[in-house]
């Protein structure tokens, strides 16, 4: 467990700023709901009930991006979640920001604008930077507490993240506390039968880095995705190729990553599981698969593992006593190519295993395909920070979190 402090040590009745990561798609300048909201929604209600005067921090997009709008749209959305006005001011920590604080009564919310419309926000600068910058500085004497309920924003050491637990008493909100407690279970709790992990998705440098720091926690590892295909191109089979001139996928990666995968094999090739057959699009536009064994050319797109290896897969999560999951088997957005992710998730969802879900976009196939939430352990909205977790990398938001609570 974390060493730091949670709305259970937080009094009753505070002003309290809030930072949430509510950063969403961005459709023909229409901001889209997402499970972010609901997720952070619980936090804010809690302490709306607990009569708190709740001021929300949160970003969107990145200056210049078609995303970075502002953040009007949000407090509409997540006041529909909380079932409460959320109030919107077009200010960060301005006059008029600050004015809008302090008319704030207990039991109701306030959403500041986008950090990231300040200057300061962005920089990757240490705490004590951060802590002496305009934005903390002007924001911080009218409150009694911070807390960060952003997960997955935790690997950036931005001013609304890092600076305001050097000079408020600080506090982690119920998704960071669930998201840490899940995100971090493959390394540090201890299960009694098979750990196994699904990894997939299109970053194979992600995966690999994740396979080498946790494989002695894991079991057997079930590859798909590019760095399913980049395995097998180093076991000398015809997939991992950029099949075009401007495709940039495959052959980089194994540029970047063929010594770490190499090693990979030939220390804990045991617990690696390869698909032993794929899917591809046919001249007819059907789904095609074929053995591994069989293939002779580079020239084919795949877009899947195979059925069968699927199948097999799915047997393995039915025996383990855990579960995790990151990155999609296949393009399971169009849904010929969706039978690996699916058939995984699906397995997991029968069982009674600790599970963890990773990803936004491999967690999206649960609603996609007509499977709940709750049937898996935990299915996390976090992607960068998830990742880092796996890895052993230190989180800058969880980490100025447990120097608060020292």
């Amino acid at each position: 467990m974390a060493a730091f402090n949670t709305l259970d040590d937080l009094p009753d009745g505070q002003r309290v700023l809030v930072r949430l990561d509510l950063n969403s798609p961005v459709e023909d300048g229409e901001v889209q709901d997402n499970r972010r909201f609901g997720r952070h929604a619980k936090t804010v209600a809690e302490l709306a009930d607990r009569d708190c005067a709740v001021v929300l921090m949160a970003h969107q997009g990145r200056p210049g991006r078609d995303t970075f709008v502002s953040l009007d749209q949000h407090a509409e959305i997540l006041g529909s979640y909380i079932e409460r006005e959320v109030r919107f001011v077009a200010d960060t920590y301005g006059d008029e920001a600050l004015a809008a604080i302090d008319d704030l009564d207990g039991g109701e919310a306030l959403l500041l604008e986008n950090t990231r419309m300040c200057d300061e926000e962005l920089p990757e600068e240490d705490p004590e930077v951060k802590a002496e910058t305009e934005f903390v500085k002007a924001l911080a004497p009218h409150f009694d507490a911070y807390v960060n309920d952003a997960y997955s924003a935790a690997h950036r050491s931005h001013a609304s993240l890092v600076g305001f637990p050097l000079v408020l008493p600080a506090y982690a909100g119920r998704v960071m506390e669930t998201e840490y407690e899940a995100n971090t279970a493959i390394a540090e709790r201890e299960f009694d039968g098979q750990v196994t992990m699904a990894v997939g998705g299109t970053k194979a440098t992600d995966i690999i880095d994740v396979m080498g720091h946790i494989g002695d926690k894991v079991d057997d590892f079930l590859l798909g995705g590019v760095a399913g295909q980049l395995f097998l191109r180093a076991k000398g089979y015809p997939l991992g190729h950029d099949t075009a001139p401007d495709m940039d996928l495959f052959d980089s990666q194994y540029e970047e990553t063929k010594d770490q995968i190499e090693a990979i094999l030939d220390e804990r090739g045991d617990q690696v599981t390869l698909a032993h057959d794929m899917a591809y699009e046919g001249e007819d536009g059907d789904r095609v698969e074929v053995d591994v064994d069989e293939l002779a050319d580079n020239d084919i797109d795949f877009l899947d593992i195979g059925t069968d290896t699927a199948e097999g897969y799915a047997d393995v999560l039915r025996e383990s006593d855990a579960a995790f999951v990151k990155g999609a088997l296949g393009v399971f957005e169009d849904e010929r190519f969706s039978v690996g992710t699916v058939t995984v998730l699906e397995a997991i969802a029968e069982t009674d295993c600790f599970s963890v879900v990773g990803g936004g976009d491999t967690s999206r196939a649960i609603g996609m395909y007509g499977m709940s939430e709750d049937d898996f352990g935990h299915v996390s909205i976090a992607g960068g920070a998830y990742i880092r977790a796996l890895t052993g990398a230190d989180l800058a938001g969880v980490q100025a979190l447990e120097r608060a609570a020292e």
